[in-house]
């Protein structure tokens, strides 16, 4: 099985549904139910327990039907094992040139984590396929539609407050792509075993993308 990146099938749901914290049992049955949902690109952060059988674990249960991240980068070490573990793409939360430098170097996309129009345009010169914009919630859509403004060649990547009601106001500011966390993977519906909630809680997100693209001004 391939662990290559696609492109192509991270263009046509450009949501990335991010795992954090949860353990192999429990992924077991999320990785399922918002594939199930139309989700194709999911990241597990690497501050989760045992991650590197995360990565491997959700990689298998994707196949090729899906891209599998790896998230919360921050050092070369965390590079190499999140690429061993057969990640096909990395994000960090913060600008580490060296980090940006060897994904480069490898041919593999990375989408670091920036917030100022310093930030951002420091990540996407150094060679960041795309440019995550974090903590998004804090200033909204209007600081991403301002950033866009003097970079519209720069795909950014708002995560942290994006839910189903604002993905359409992000999109319409600029949006390339858009991560998620709590908003898909509540962990009391985890804790419940409500795992047909994820499925429907990703599908919400895929019409949410899918009518906004339709209809906004992008």
């Amino acid at each position: 099985m391939s662990t290559a990146f696609n492109p192509d099938l991270f263009r046509s749901l450009p949501i990335v549904g991010i795992l954090r914290f949860f353990p192999l049992a429990q992924v077991e049955h999320l990785v399922p139910a918002v594939m199930a949902g139309g989700l194709v690109n999911l990241e597990v952060t690497l501050n989760s327990p045992g991650a590197a059988d995360l990565i491997r674990l959700t990689r298998d249960l994707m196949g090729n039907r899906g891209n599998v991240g790896a998230g919360t980068v921050t050092s070369m070490e965390d590079l190499r094992l999140a690429l061993d573990a057969g990640a096909s793409f990395i994000v960090t939360p913060v600008v580490l040139p060296e980090v940006i430098r060897a994904c480069v170097d490898a041919g593999v996309p990375v989408m670091p984590g920036a917030m100022t129009p310093t930030e951002i345009f420091t990540a996407w010169k150094l060679g960041a396929t795309m440019v995550k914009v974090f903590p998004a919630d804090q200033l909204g859509p209007a600081h991403l539609k301002a950033v866009k403004a003097p970079f519209p060649q720069i795909p950014l990547m708002p995560t942290g407050g994006v839910t189903v009601e604002t993905l359409p106001a992000f999109r319409d500011a600029g949006a390339d792509a858009f991560g998620v966390g709590g908003p898909l993977f509540d962990p009391r519906q985890v804790a419940a075993g409500h795992w047909d909630w994820f499925r429907e809680r990703a599908s919400r997100f895929r019409e949410a993308y899918l009518a906004a693209s339709v209809t906004g001004v992008r």
